[in-house]
C-alpha cells in the first residue's frame, strides 16, 4: 500500500484583493491575534477594530494597490504558490504539500483537512519564519494545535519552529546580494521586522530577558537562543561572513513597528537618518525575515525608505531579492523535509524495538 508524508507550509498572509473592504477584513483577523497584539482581550478588541483598522485599512490599501500585479494578484501568495510547485516537483509523488497562510486564505485548516482526507502518515507543518518569534511562528503553532486538537486518529505531527542559521538559506540570500555588486554600496543593510520589545521577555524561564545584558547583538548562547532579536543578529552575521563585510560595513536594525510602545531597535527608521548623516550615499538592503517578497519588501523598503533616505541626502536604497524560487531554497526546504522524516523514521523504528522487547 502506497502512503504519502504531507507537509505544509504556512506563511503570513494576505488580503484577498486590495480593495479597503478586503484589507479591512485580512488587518481584522491578523491584528485581532493575542500573539501578534498581546494585551487583554478587551483592550485589543477596543484598539482594532476602533482605531487601527477603521483609519489603516484605506491606506494600507493603497500600499497594496502599489504592488498588486493584474495577472498574479498578491506577491506573496503567487510567490508562496511558485514555491510548493517547486517543492512538490522536488520532493516527488511520495509527499503531498500544502500551503496555507496564517490569516485569510488558503487557510490552515483546509490544507489540514486536506491532509487529513489524504490519510498521510506524517504531517511535517514549516512556518515560513526563519527567526523564531510568538507573534510569527507561535501563532501559526497555537493554530495548528488547535484544529488538530478535536481529531480522533492523529498522524505523526512535526514542526519546524525556526531555520535562522540554515546553510543554504543563507547561501541564498549572499547569492542574491552578489547579484547586485556589494562592493558597488556604502553601507549595507539588514532589515528585520520589527517586534515589540515585551515580547522578548518571555524566551527564557525567568520571564525578564534582556537583549543587552544577554549578549544577544553579538552571539548565541544557552541563554538567548530562542531570542528573535538574537536570531535575527545571527542570520546577518552569517550572510555578512559569507560577503565578506566586516561589521563597520553593515547594521542591523528593524521595521514595521506600531503603536507607542517600544520595540526592537534600532529601527530601520533611525538607522537612515544616522547613516545620511556620515555621508552615506548608496545603500543595500537584505530583509532576512522573509522568504518571500511581499508589502514590507517591495513597499516599505523600496519606495518608503528610498524617498525618506533621498529627502536625507542619500541617493539610492536598492533591495536585494528575497529567497523566492531560487533553487538553493527550495533545496533547503527540501532538505528540512527529509531530515525531519528521517528523525521520524529512527523514532518509530526504535520504539517499535521496545515494544517487541
Amino acid at each position: 500500500m502506497k502512503t504519502k508524508k504531507g507537509v505544509l507550509l504556512i506563511n503570513l498572509g494576505t488580503p484577498d484583493s486590495p480593495k479597503v473592504a478586503d484589507v479591512r477584513k485580512y488587518l481584522d483577523e491578523f491584528l485581532m491575534d493575542g500573539r501578534v497584539i498581546d494585551i487583554g482581550a478587551f483592550q485589543r478588541n477596543l484598539l482594532v477594530r476602533g482605531i487601527i483598522v477603521p483609519f489603516r485599512s484605506p491606506k494600507t490599501a493603497k500600499l497594496y494597490q502599489a504592488i498588486w500585479d493584474q495577472k498574479t494578484g498578491s506577491p506573496l501568495l503567487h510567490i508562496s504558490e511558485v514555491q510548493v510547485a517547486l517543492l512538490r516537483k522536488e520532493l516527488g509523488e511520495s509527499y503531498q504539500v500544502e500551503l496555507a497562510m496564517r490569516y485569510q486564505k488558503p487557510s490552515i485548516e483546509e490544507a489540514l483537512q486536506r491532509l487529513k482526507r489524504a490519510m498521510v502518515d506524517s504531517i511535517q507543518v514549516i512556518p515560513l519564519f526563519p527567526q523564531y518569534a510568538s507573534a510569527s511562528t507561535g501563532s501559526v503553532i497555537e493554530k495548528v494545535m488547535k484544529l488538530v486538537a478535536g481529531w480522533h486518529t492523529f498522524p505523526r505531527i512535526s514542526i519546524v519552529n525556526q531555520f535562522y542559521d540554515n546553510e543554504l538559506m543563507i547561501e541564498t540570500f549572499a547569492d542574491n546580494a552578489r547579484k547586485k555588486q556589494v562592493e558597488n554600496y556604502d553601507h549595507v543593510l539588514f532589515s528585520f521586522h520589527g517586534l515589540p520589545v515585551r515580547q522578548l521577555k518571555d524566551v527564557d524561564n525567568t520571564g525578564t530577558h534582556n537583549c543587552d545584558t544577554a549578549f544577544c547583538r553579538t552571539q548565541i548562547t544557552a541563554e538567548n537562543k530562542f531570542c528573535y532579536s538574537a536570531q535575527c543578529h545571527e542570520t546577518a552575521r552569517l550572510i555578512a561572513a559569507k560577503l565578506g563585510l566586516n561589521t563597520a560595513k553593515y547594521t542591523v536594525c528593524f521595521q514595521s513597528r506600531l503603536g507607542k510602545d517600544p520595540w526592537v531597535q534600532p529601527y530601520t527608521s533611525d538607522t537612515l537618518i544616522e547613516l545620511a548623516g556620515k555621508g552615506v550615499k548608496r545603500l543595500l538592503v537584505l530583509c532576512p525575515a522573509f522568504v518571500a517578497d511581499c508589502l514590507e519588501t517591495l513597499y516599505e523598503v523600496t519606495e518608503e525608505y528610498g524617498q525618506e533616505f533621498k529627502k536625507l541626502g542619500g541617493e539610492h536604497v536598492e533591495l536585494v531579492p528575497s529567497l523566492n524560487d531560487h533553487p538553493k531554497w527550495i533545496e533547503a526546504l527540501k532538505q528540512m523535509v527529509i531530515a525531519e522524516e528521517e528523525v521520524g523514521a529512527a523514532l518509530t523504528k526504535r520504539y517499535t524495538k521496545k515494544a517487541e522487547v
